[in-house]
């Protein structure tokens, strides 16, 4: 079994954002097999899992959830390919592909120079948003809200080795946090949206990866309403496990036929420009890409 530390050892981020690319660009072509993740016990037990024709290699993925434990997911993933099976520890293969698919969302649609990040919330998501959007972007500045300032600056704390050269902040609200921001991360498990959309300046992408339960939302109903384009990661898996998207459809705010799915997204860029959004609650083709470089390096 690899362990934490073996997975971080064999994966860096630029490669895990280019095998998360490619893998979406495979599931738009219907490569993939993938049911609707398994949940239960109220989003405290998770399982997930993926086929891919093209190389006839599965992966499935059992977590644990508890928002009050550090750390908040436990897991094992399982690749099995023809040349044999692999067993991860699935803590940081989660946090290496929900940074990764931020990557390549931001990629896709923030300005090239775009060079100011916000991060909304500190946990175990957050330091792999910062090094997914710097490995697609020059960044220049990272500016941190939590719950707590001391969360915020315990997580600078452990940035600031690895980005020397980026200048951190820590923004005591959420909307002053991003109002200057030219790409905001969303990793919280709020259950109410965590800034107005009136914040935003008129051009910023936002990622929003921390809700997957429909009583959970980060993001705010204007801001669907209004922005440019809405990316998700899967348009079924949203309107089951996006609380934000769930509500907006259900108002009337946002229209599900509006969603644009990741791979589609790649294959005809939307653009930049605006204020863009990607909401992403994971899907199995993420594990997958990173499993196979597991497999591969290991």
């Amino acid at each position: 079994m690899l362990t934490a530390s073996e997975v971080r050892k064999l994966i860096s981020m630029p490669d895990a954002v280019a095998a998360v690319r490619a893998a979406f660009l495979d599931l738009a072509a219907g490569e993939f097999t993938q049911p609707t993740r398994l949940s239960f016990g109220g989003g405290r037990a998770l399982v997930m899992s993926a086929y891919h024709a093209g190389s006839g290699a599965a992966v499935v993925k059992t977590l644990s959830v508890e928002l009050e434990r550090s750390p908040a997911i436990l897991g094992t993933l399982v690749w099995s390919s023809a040349d044999g099976q692999l067993v991860a520890d699935a803590i940081e293969v989660t946090t290496l592909r929900t940074g990764a698919v931020s990557g390549v969302a931001t990629d896709l649609l923030a300005a090239p120079d775009a060079s100011r990040l916000t991060v909304l919330g500190a946990g175990a998501q957050a330091a792999d948003q910062v090094r997914a959007v710097a490995a697609v972007r020059p960044l220049a500045s990272v500016t941190v809200h939590a719950r707590t300032s001391a969360r915020a600056s315990a997580l600078i704390s452990v940035l600031r080795k690895e980005f020397p050269a980026v200048e951190f902040a820590v923004s005591g609200t959420a909307d002053e946090a991003v109002s200057a921001a030219d790409v905001v991360c969303c990793a919280t498990s709020a259950s109410e949206p965590v800034f107005d959309a009136a914040a935003l300046p008129e051009n910023v992408h936002v990622n929003a990866i921390g809700s997957y339960l429909p009583s959970m939302r980060e993001l705010p109903e204007e801001l669907l309403a209004s922005a440019r384009v809405v990316v998700v990661d899967e348009v079924g898996a949203c309107m089951e496990e996006a609380g934000e998207v769930i509500h907006a459809v259900s108002t009337g705010s946002l229209k599900r036929d509006s969603l644009v799915e990741l791979g589609s997204a790649l294959t005809d860029p939307p653009g930049v420009g605006g204020r863009t959004v990607f909401k992403s609650v994971g899907v199995a083709a993420q594990d997958w890409a990173l499993a196979r470089l597991l497999a591969q390096g290991s």
